[in-house]
């Protein structure tokens, strides 16, 4: 017992604030805590991005490069002043970083001075031109740095090097392209449209930033608190309630939040003490909230930045997109919830006391509005309204859904401060804003050079040739890929990496382009799990003050349903809502729900498989049926769903009756 609370003092002791793991574990966390005069200017520079945003939003977005240069330009301002060049953040903005800040601003605003110039020359560039490129592209791979690591800034340097140079490669090999001048390369890469501000700034100037701001607003209303109640509510009680708890709201905070880190923190600060609390080991509870938050970039109706870029390059309506993604995100949410279920019945963990918890049905009483404006935007992203639309409106029902919780609570209305909440609110919305807008810009650099030397169709047929023709090869490639880049690269940058090479090689392999897609966002977003680099699993590891290492193994085993999903859905497209076969819609409908039931109940056998818990503990060679059972029903056939049925079947009744033997 004495040992017992040595070691929950220890692991209290080893628990760190949601602040230090933030700073320690996310990158874009890491910014200055400025005060007096450095303070109101970063204020003014955020409030003003995001007034800009939301007028081109309500009242159109401007042409082309007049929209994308000043999002980019004060995105890249506030890196300079609010994150350091080297070490720990301070209170003060060296004088070197206002220099640079205002050579951003002075790079954005020479697009809107020269805009009509710029289209009349049409690549006919001045000496100008190629100066405020350079000096572009050296502050926006610099800012990168500052914000998202050397990976990023790595690559982008690497593609430009091989625009440049790429011509010297022997013609023999595959990457060789056609002499481009430095010229054309550094102003394509800025001037233009194909580059730096192509397609991923696009929609990082448009409807991303609305989702930011109304991620925003949704959390400042208390929706994200009020959705953590109800999952408390409702799942706290039964076995292994605060796990379970955790999976549903990280589930529900996938509406609010698109970081894994930043989901792990604001609900795991209250989930993971719980879990703790009812038994779970450390690197367990802190397991269980990281691999639930990661999977809110994948839980519709608003999902990750990157489903968003996913748009342009697919060519189909961000509704579309939402809705193929949700049969993978209920089968990667129910395998870790299956996971938590198993484990809790293996080591007799009960739930939280009924008077310790919250009552449902009195939160959905006195606060059933808070749901509307996730309501209003999956409304509005069923019927095929735009992103922007759907955005601005869940915005204003936002806004209401804040004034009434307001009113509620203290029976009274004070405009002014509510007026300064709604603009603290715009800034907190512009600083979320400033890691997406930097890294879509680096990005942008890689497309650019992709676009221009054509290395994406080389790359595709490399990938394809490699494999040998093979789908599961070639899957395999892209998905190592993937988690490789994913660990040192924002989900947002390696999307657009992996969509512009690796994507269509599954494509040109008859991957229909939306399976396609989601396979290589999947796999980016789930390297925050996957170690040796898990992010989200270390901060869950320092909430928890648990082993890091141990944490992201124990994450991994509890998302194991997002390294198997993404197979699933290429192989059985179906998954993703496409009717490859041309099916009447009954039919349809039928291969939907039978592929889904079956993956559902291939979960259960990985689950119970990997706790080594079903009816009763099982022994080695039971815990190897059980898997095998689950990957039979989790790979796409007929057969192999009859088999894994039968498998799961028979050892449903085998430990039906080796727990009667133990209890007589």
């Amino acid at each position: 017992m004495a040992e017992d609370k040595t070691k929950i003092n220890n692991n209290t002791a080893a628990a760190m604030s949601s602040d230090e793991i933030m700073l320690k574990y996310d990158k874009e966390s890491s910014f200055r805590r400025l005060e007096g005069v450095p303070a109101k200017l970063v204020f003014l520079i955020c409030v003003g991005w995001s007034l800009f945003q939301l007028y081109t939003g309500l009242f159109g977005t401007f042409p082309s490069t007049l929209q994308r240069a000043p999002h980019l330009a004060a995105g890249m301002s506030l890196v300079y002043l609010l994150y350091p060049a080297f070490g720990r953040p301070g209170k003060t903005i060296p004088f070197y970083d206002y220099i640079l800040a205002i050579l951003c601003l002075c790079c954005g605003a020479y697009h809107i001075v020269n805009y009509d110039a710029l289209l009349l020359r049409a690549g006919s560039f001045t000496q100008t031109d190629i100066i405020v490129s350079c000096i572009a592209i050296l502050l926006l791979l610099e800012a990168a740095r500052r914000v998202a690591g050397m990976v990023v800034v790595t690559l982008g340097s690497v593609f430009l090097l091989y625009a440049i140079f790429g011509h010297l490669i022997p013609k023999t090999l595959f990457l060789f392209h056609a002499k481009f001048t430095f010229k054309r390369v550094v102003c394509t890469e800025w001037l233009g449209t194909e580059g730096i501000l192509g397609s991923p700034i696009y929609v990082s100037s448009t409807f991303i930033y609305l989702f930011l701001i109304f991620a925003t607003f949704l959390k400042a209303s208390g929706v994200g608190d009020w959705m953590t109640g109800i999952a408390m509510g409702a799942c706290g009680g039964s076995v292994g309630g605060p796990a379970k708890a955790a999976v549903v709201a990280s589930a529900l905070q996938g509406t609010v939040s698109g970081s894994s880190v930043a989901n792990t923190v604001s609900t795991g600060s209250i989930t993971i003490p719980l879990m703790k609390k009812t038994g779970y080991r450390p690197e367990f509870a802190g397991a269980v909230e990281a691999a639930a938050s990661t999977g809110g970039q994948i839980m519709p109706p608003v999902m990750g930045a990157a489903a968003f870029i996913m748009t342009e390059y697919i060519g189909c309506a961000y509704g579309t997109i939402a809705l193929a993604a949700c049969i993978p995100a209920l089968l990667y949410f129910t395998g870790i919830f299956t996971n938590v279920h198993f484990e809790a019945l293996k080591h007799g963990l009960l739930g939280v006391p009924k008077d310790q918890r919250p009552v449902v049905s009195q939160l959905m009483k006195q606060g059933w509005y808070m749901i509307a404006p996730v309501v209003v935007i999956t409304a509005l992203l069923i019927q095929g309204r735009s992103a922007m639309m759907a955005a601005i409106y869940g915005i204003f029902t936002c806004i209401v859904v804040w004034i009434v919780g307001i009113i509620k609570e203290s029976h009274s209305f004070d405009a002014k401060k509510f007026f300064g909440m709604f603009i603290q609110g715009l800034e907190d919305a512009a600083r979320s804003a400033i890691p997406v807008a930097v890294a879509c810009g680096c990005a942008g650099i890689i497309v650019g050079v992709v676009t221009m030397t054509g290395l994406g169709l080389k790359m595709a047929n490399g990938l394809v040739s490699l494999a040998g023709g093979s789908i599961y090869l070639t899957m395999i490639f892209t998905m190592l890929c993937s988690i490789v880049l994913g660990m040192g690269v924002p989900t947002t940058a390696n999307y657009i990496i992996q969509a512009t090479i690796s994507a269509p090689a599954l494509v040109a392999l008859g991957t229909p382009a939306i399976a396609a897609h989601l396979f290589v966002f999947y796999f980016g977003i789930v390297a925050d799990i996957t170690p040796p680099v898990a992010l989200a699993a270390f901060a869950g590891s320092g909430i928890a003050g648990a082993d890091p290492m141990r944490t992201g193994f124990n994450a991994v085993r509890l998302g194991i349903a997002a390294y198997l999903v993404p197979y699933m859905f290429v192989l059985n497209p179906v998954m993703v809502l496409v009717n490859t076969g041309n099916w009447s819609t009954p039919v349809f409908l039928g291969h939907v729900l039978l592929a889904v039931v079956t993956a559902i109940v291939g979960m259960v056998g990985l689950a119970t498989g990997a706790t080594g818990y079903f009816r009763t503990t099982c022994n080695p060679v039971e815990r190897l049926i059980l898997i095998a059972s689950g990957l039979m029903m989790v790979h796409p056939g007929t057969m192999t769903d009859i088999i894994g049925v039968v498998m799961f079947a028979a050892m449903f009744v085998l430990q039906g009756m080796k727990k009667k033997k133990e209890a007589a």
